[in-house]
C-alpha cells in the first residue's frame, strides 16, 4: 500500500465511552499502527446542547485505559465549523449546490400532500434550478444537489458492494439558515482535511456513506475506503443494551478486567485471524486486517471476557500486573497498598496470578497478605479450627521455629509430621489455610508461608491456636 495508512477515531461527547465504540476505536487503532499509518481522534462536538467536557475526558480516559494512544492533539469538529461553511459556500458556487428559501410549513406541506397521494415524501425543492434573480431577500439554507439518476454504490471493505438508488436521496442541506454545517457535511469536510484513507466505522452509518459520498464527488475529492463493521450484540441476539451489563469502558475498568485482555477480547469480537482466541497487541497489529471483519452482528460473552482475560494476567510481567493492579485499587477507591505488602504482593504474584480472571479474583487470593494480625476467618475457614485442628497447631508450632525456610525444607518437615501422626499433609492444609489466611481457598500453604516469612507464619499459627478460647 503505497499511500500511507490514516484511520480516525469520532465519537460525540455526550457520555460514557461506550464498549462498541471502544472496539471501534481499536480496530481504528490497530489497522493503521500494523501498517506505520496515523491513527488519529476527532470529537463530534457539534451538538452543543448535549456535549459537555467531562463527556469528553471520560472518552479520552477511556481510551488512555485501553492502550489506545492516537496521533497529534484531538480534533474538535465544533471548532472548525468555518471552515465547513467555507466548504458549502465552495460547492454553491460551482453550481453544485443551491440555495433554498423553503420554510418547515412549505416542507411538511408537501410531504403531507405527498404521503396522501402515495408519493415520496423526499422533498423536492423548488428552489433548485431557480434563476438567482428570482432570489427573495429572506432567510434560506444551503442544499447538495443530488444525484436524480442511477446508483451510488458503496464499495465497503466488510459488507461489499452496497447499492442505493439515487431517487432515494434528498437534496441534503449543508448549511442552516444561521449558517451553522450539519453533520453529513462536517464529517465528510474533517475526514477528507485530516487526510482519513479509511473509515472504519459502525454499520449504523452505512446509509451515511452514500450521503458524504456526494460531498466527495461534488468537491472531486478522492473517496476514502469505507468499512462498516456490525454492531455488538448481548448473548439474546438483541442490541447491546444496560440490561446486558456494564457498557461503558470506564464500568469494565472498575470491575478488574486488564486492559490487554480488553484488548483481545474486543478485537476477537467480530473479527478472526484463524482459529487464534489469545493473541498479543504485536500480533494483533500485524494480523489485523478488513478482510477478517464478519458481516454479521458479534455476540459479547462475559465467560469468554473472562477466560481471555485470564489468561492475560498468567502471561503479563509481575511488576506490570502489579502496577495495573494498584490503578484498579484508584479508581475503586479502595486503600493502597503499603510498600511492605506491594512487596510481597510483587513476591507472590508467580502465584496469585494463577487462574485469576480479575483484580478483585487477584486480590481474594492476596488477602493472607492483605490481612492484618490476629487473622479473621471467615465462616467456612472457622469450621476447619476446631479444637483437633487448632492442637495440632500448638504441636507444630516448635518444629517450625527451628525449620530452615524454603520450599523443599518445609514440605519435608510437614510430611514428616503428619506422617508421625498416621495422616497425611493433605489433611492439615484445611486449618494452616485458615489460620494463614482466614480463608479455606489460597494459594498453597507453602507459597503463603514463604510469603509471609517465618516471623509472622509462627505468630498466625500461635493466633490461630488460640481461636475460641
Amino acid at each position: 500500500m503505497s499511500q500511507k495508512v490514516v484511520t480516525r477515531f469520532a465519537p460525540s461527547p455526550t457520555g460514557y465511552l461506550h464498549i462498541g465504540g471502544a472496539r471501534t476505536a481499536l480496530f481504528n487503532w490497530l489497522f493503521a499502527r500494523g501498517r506505520g499509518g496515523e491513527f488519529l481522534l476527532r470529537i463530534e462536538d457539534t451538538d452543543r446542547a448535549r456535549s459537555t467536557p467531562e463527556a469528553t475526558q471520560a472518552i479520552l480516559a477511556g481510551m488512555e485505559w485501553m492502550g489506545l494512544d492516537h496521533d497529534g492533539a484531538a480534533v474538535s469538529q465544533f471548532e472548525r465549523a468555518a471552515r465547513h461553511g467555507e466548504v458549502a459556500r465552495q460547492m454553491l458556487a460551482a453550481g453544485q449546490a443551491y440555495k433554498c428559501f423553503a420554510t418547515q410549513d412549505e416542507i411538511q406541506t408537501f410531504r403531507d400532500a405527498a404521503k396522501v397521494e402515495g408519493r415520496s415524501t423526499l422533498y423536492r425543492s423548488p428552489w433548485r434550478d431557480a434563476d438567482p434573480a428570482d432570489h427573495p431577500a429572506l432567510p434560506y439554507v444551503i442544499r447538495i444537489k443530488a444525484p436524480r439518476d442511477g446508483a451510488t454504490v458503496i464499495k465497503d471493505a466488510v459488507q461489499g458492494d452496497v447499492t442505493i438508488r439515487n431517487d432515494q436521496l434528498d437534496d441534503m442541506v449543508l448549511l442552516r439558515s444561521d449558517g451553522t454545517p450539519v453533520y453529513m457535511l462536517a464529517v465528510a469536510v474533517d475526514d477528507h482535511d485530516m487526510g482519513v484513507t479509511h473509515v472504519i466505522r459502525g454499520d449504523d452509518h452505512l446509509n451515511n456513506a452514500a450521503r458524504q459520498m456526494m460531498i466527495y464527488r461534488a468537491m472531486d475529492w478522492p473517496l476514502p475506503v469505507y468499512a462498516h463493521i456490525p454492531l455488538i450484540h448481548g448473548a439474546d441476539g438483541k442490541k447491546l443494551s444496560k440490561r446486558h451489563g456494564a457498557l461503558g469502558t470506564q464500568e469494565y475498568r472498575q470491575m478488574g478486567y486488564p486492559a490487554a485482555g480488553m484488548r483481545n477480547y474486543l478485537a476477537r469480537l467480530g473479527w478472526s485471524h484463524g482459529d487464534a482466541e489469545f493473541f498479543t497487541d504485536a500480533q494483533a497489529k500485524e494480523w489485523f486486517d478488513l478482510d477478517g471483519i464478519g458481516k454479521s452482528p458479534a455476540r459479547f460473552d462475559f465467560k469468554k471476557l473472562e477466560n481471555i482475560c485470564g489468561q492475560h494476567m498468567a502471561a503479563m510481567d509481575d511488576a506490570a500486573l502489579l502496577h495495573e493492579l494498584e490503578d484498579f485499587l484508584d479508581v475503586t477507591g479502595r486503600n493502597r497498598l503499603t510498600p511492605d505488602r506491594a512487596a510481597m504482593i510483587l513476591e507472590a504474584m508467580p502465584h496469585l496470578k494463577e487462574r485469576a480472571r480479575t483484580f478483585p479474583e487477584l486480590l481474594d487470593k492476596a488477602q493472607f497478605i492483605l490481612t492484618s494480625r490476629p487473622v479473621e476467618p471467615d465462616e467456612k475457614a472457622a469450621a476447619q479450627l476446631d479444637s483437633a485442628s487448632r492442637g495440632i497447631l500448638r504441636e507444630l508450632t516448635p518444629h517450625l521455629q527451628n525449620a530452615n525456610w524454603n520450599r523443599a525444607s518445609l514440605e519435608a518437615l510437614m510430611n514428616d509430621f503428619a506422617e508421625a501422626r498416621g495422616t497425611k499433609f493433605g489433611k492439615m492444609a484445611g486449618p494452616l489455610r485458615a489460620a494463614l489466611a482466614g480463608r479455606s481457598t489460597t494459594p498453597s500453604v507453602f507459597d503463603m508461608m514463604l510469603v509471609l516469612g517465618q516471623a509472622e507464619t509462627l505468630a498466625r499459627l500461635e493466633d490461630a491456636a488460640q481461636f475460641g478460647d
